[in-house]
């Protein structure tokens, strides 16, 4: 059997391009074609596999303003011949699954998102772009999206990362979709024994994460928080931020590790598709607090703000339920108050369920009922 896996763009290992990893080690034979590629950012994983580029790798400044051919990747895909391909795996939270397929093949769409930037988060990035990328992507926004629904229905079976995606899915394409959330590295990381003063906050600084929330929170709160993290809001933050916040930056691996593990809890304010730093921050025997929304509903085991914990529960965090800044201060009060309830244990029991090895028997699992039908 002869496999395509079609990525949006190879620009770093991050979360779209770990799952392509994975479906890797499950299809090793596999052909890899993508907009983008750039391989010095990329695993050996990827990297040793025969890649495809459409034409789009070849055009001026694409390895930094790839975005901005996004009206040229849906001709690009359709340009590529996959006639000799028996089962297709595209995986999309950029143009990926629009590719054509002989009758007989199987197309099967690992959907991290329907792309935000031209659906539900669109006003976000607008609000924090310039006049120009502004006013370029209202114009490019009713043929991708015509595009993006009619591409939909070249699918034959759609996967979602989280519940939350799935139902953006039926919302969006008006299909069904079976639920495999992505894998986490959670034997990366390691318990600390003696835990820190300060919460912690990691990943990368822009809008749609909503930073801003937990630097103005903390400057009333005066307690210490570690940033871990660069992006676009970096400079922003820092200006605003008292002495108690600390920004690190970015960190390699091992330090990453031994700063979340350290926390008193992850800070996590903004809305994700699934969220892998929560997953991580449970690897690591450290609680959750998150907006109560998106696909932390799924990965934390939390009570809300204004909740009492019930007894006997093996609870991992706590939900705050709007994005303001009053709101994420009330849920830190309410997780010193019962601080002592959120074990070690418990979260890392959590985190077990979102192993790379679970991904990888729930992905292969679906695929061999898909085709034995």
């Amino acid at each position: 059997m002869r496999i395509a896996l079609i990525h949006y763009w190879l620009y770093g290992m991050r979360g779209g391009e770990k799952v392509i990893a994975e479906i890797l080690k499950l299809f090793p034979n596999a052909d890899i074609y993508t907009h983008l590629y750039v391989p010095e950012n990329l695993d050996p994983s990827i990297t040793e596999h025969k890649i495809t580029k459409t034409f789009i790798n070849s055009l001026p400044l694409s390895k930094k303003y790839y975005q901005a051919y996004l009206p040229l990747m849906p001709w690009a895909l359709n340009k590529l011949d996959l006639k000799n391909y028996d089962l297709i795996i595209s995986s999309e939270s950029g143009p990926a699954k629009g590719v054509n397929k002989h009758k007989d093949a199987c197309h099967i769409c690992y959907c991290h998102t329907p792309m935000r930037y031209i659906w539900d988060q669109q006003s976000i990035y607008l609000a924090n772009t310039g006049v120009i990328k502004s006013l370029y992507l209202r114009s490019i926004t009713p043929y991708m999206r015509r595009w993006d629904v009619n591409s939909a229905k070249k699918v034959d079976h759609f996967i979602a990362n989280s519940k939350y995606v799935s139902e953006r899915i039926q919302r969006i394409y008006g299909t069904t979709s079976t639920v495999i959330h992505p894998p986490v590295d959670i034997n990366s990381f390691h318990l600390t024994k003696i835990k820190g003063d300060y919460f912690v906050m990691a990943g990368q600084l822009v809008p749609y994460k909503r930073p801003e929330l937990a630097i103005l929170a903390f400057n009333q709160l005066k307690i210490p928080l570690k940033v871990i993290g660069t992006g676009e809001m970096l400079e922003n933050l820092k200006k605003i931020a008292k002495s108690n916040i600390e920004f690190l930056g970015y960190v390699n691996d091992g330090e990453y590790s031994k700063v979340i593990s350290s926390a008193r809890a992850l800070i996590f304010p903004g809305v994700e598709d699934f969220g892998i730093v929560p997953v991580e921050a449970q690897a690591s025997g450290t609680p959750v607090i998150a907006l109560e929304e998106g696909g932390a509903l799924e990965t934390v085991k939390g009570f809300r703000t204004n909740d009492i914990p019930m007894e006997n529960q093996s609870y991992t965090g706590i939900f705050f339920q709007q994005p303001t800044v009053d709101n994420l201060i009330s849920a830190v009060k309410q997780f010193e108050k019962y601080e002592t309830i959120f074990t070690h244990e418990n979260c890392q029991i959590n985190a077990r369920k979102f192993s790379k090895e679970n991904f990888r028997t729930s992905f292969m699992e679906l695929i061999d009922r898909i085709l034995i039908k």
